[in-house]
């Protein structure tokens, strides 16, 4: 790489953070469908190679991403939004329970002020925001003048989303093509063998990850579904979510539901039927789900996890917790890459008698 390539990639990485810096209120839709179709491409691929057109495979994913969309919108959220309001309504039971007869028991074997376990603060102010919240829906009809701009801002964003992935997902190839015919011809060969790294890394998250945490969502929902569990649907969701960091979403689920089952069983049954449920989801996790949809690829480690979304949450706001585990599987490989290098250069054998020895 010349002088000149480094000054113009130093150029175009600071560019693109600026852009990022300024444009971010205008960035939602474009970066969401970004990754709808980095995951649905290779979708179309295939149904390609079965003999599909580029536009009726791409007719095919698009519909069926809508479809799944559209049940989120009509079933899901609005049966979670019941779950979290059954919650806030009843966070001062819980806390009354937890007020008159597990604080007790502490403070016979731990010598602290009581004033430390006083959750009412806490449950008065979760009271208050939801209620504001439930607010501002309900009057959400009366202000639409007041608020005419910001609605029909987040309209045009929700239109904008399927509109920006079905074009995207279509010229897909040719974007990925028209890129690697820009690249410099003394650097093609190595830019390509890196993209083909960081496809991997992402791959293993934003591809295989994502659909682990799917599948293990809609099994620990079900199975605590099928004990009687309450908020099912909501623990199973939360664990899902959290399983983008390794073993985070068994250890948070696990935790969560148990509490509810046991305000709302108070019997050993249940606390053995939720970790019957976890045991069994973690298996399938280990022996099934990820090996099948993550295989061996090489993928973030969980700290790494933590710290990109945190960054980039900090840095750029929501877009920056969309861009955040690309960007850090983008840079472990780059890092890997200057490891590879240091290890062969004269840098790393400084000194050594004889010939460098070979990786």
């Amino acid at each position: 790489m010349t002088i000149q390539q480094r000054w113009m990639l130093a150029g175009v990485a600071l560019a693109t953070g600026v852009v990022i810096h300024f444009l971010s209120p205008i960035l939602a839709p474009f970066m969401v469908s970004l990754v709808l179709a980095y995951l649905a491409d290779p979708v179309a691929d295939r149904l390609e190679k079965m003999g599909m057109s580029r536009s009726l495979s791409v007719t095919v994913v698009f519909l069926a991403l809508f479809m799944a969309g559209l049940l989120m919108l009509l079933v899901l959220i609005p049966a979670l939004f019941h779950q979290v309001k059954t919650v806030v309504q009843l966070l001062p039971v819980w806390e009354a329970w937890v007020r008159n007869n597990l604080v007790p028991e502490l403070l016979l074997y731990i010598d602290v002020d009581p004033e430390w376990f006083d959750l009412s603060v806490v449950v008065r102010q979760l009271a208050t925001e939801w209620q504001q919240t439930g607010g501002i829906i309900a009057d959400l009809s009366r202000k639409v003048t007041s608020s005419g701009l910001a609605i029909a801002g987040f309209v045009v964003n929700l239109f904008l989303v399927p509109v920006v992935t079905f074009y995207l997902l279509r010229d897909w190839d040719k974007m990925m093509l028209h890129l690697r015919l820009m690249m410099p011809l003394n650097m093609e060969s190595e830019v390509v063998s890196l993209s083909k790294e960081c496809d991997e890394v992402l791959g293993a998250f934003l591809k295989g990850q994502l659909m682990v945490m799917l599948a293990l969502g809609v099994i620990y929902g079900a199975g605590l579904w099928l004990i009687g569990l309450q908020f099912a649907m909501l623990i199973g969701l939360l664990a899902g979510l959290a399983s983008i960091i390794p073993y985070m979403g068994f250890f948070v689920g696990f935790a969560t539901a148990i509490i509810v089952a046991l305000f709302q069983f108070d019997q050993y049954w249940a606390l053995l039927a939720v970790t019957a449920v976890f045991t069994v989801g973690q298996m399938l996790e280990g022996y099934v789900l990820t090996p099948w949809l993550v295989g061996d690829k090489i993928g973030l480690h969980p700290v790494a996890v933590i710290f990109a979304l945190m960054a980039g949450g900090q840095l750029f706001g929501f877009i920056g917790m969309l861009i955040a585990l690309p960007l850090a599987a983008i840079i472990m490989v780059l890092l890997r890459h200057l490891h590879r290098n240091y290890k062969a250069s004269d840098l790393y054998h400084a000194g050594e008698p004889g010939e460098m020895p070979e990786e």
